[in-house]
């Protein structure tokens, strides 16, 4: 059994059956907010190892759905500073166990501690449609021809 620390988005239904998966593998985990943290660059970083700069965000972050935010855009430096600015920007869940860390749950340390075999869908979004909170952008509109 390990000790696992898991930053979350709160309310996130796709976070929370993350975290009922590691809890049924018999882990033990601790449920912090990944919008309230205080994080720095050199914090930060430690969860994305040598994963590519577009990897460290969210894609279904509004910001990035719009297109205002284009992740394959920013080196490693532009990115942590947006990052941090902007903590819905960050691929969840990040987690921290056995000394390793990682940002995502499809790979090390989460594929060990649930026995080398994670749920395909364990990252799909839960929520079916535009978040009421951030919406999504208004299509362009059409053009009509004559």
């Amino acid at each position: 059994m390990a000790t696992i620390t898991f930053y979350q988005k709160p309310g996130c239904k796709t976070n929370a059956r993350q975290k009922q998966m590691l809890e049924a593998a018999g882990h033990a985990v601790t449920a912090k907010s990944l919008l309230t943290e205080p994080w720095t660059d050199e914090r930060l970083r430690g969860f994305f190892g040598s994963t590519p700069i577009a990897s460290w965000f969210n894609p279904t972050a509004p910001r990035i759905k719009s297109g205002e935010i284009d992740p394959a855009a920013f080196d490693a430096s532009a990115a942590l500073a947006i990052l941090v600015g902007d903590p819905l920007l960050i691929r969840r869940p990040l987690v921290e166990a056995n000394g390793q860390r990682c940002a995502g749950f499809d790979r090390e340390p989460v594929t060990s501690l649930l026995g080398g075999a994670a749920d395909p869908d364990a990252e799909s979004c839960s929520r079916p449609g535009p978040s009421p909170y951030y919406p999504d952008p208004d299509p362009a509109p059409e053009s009509s021809s004559r």
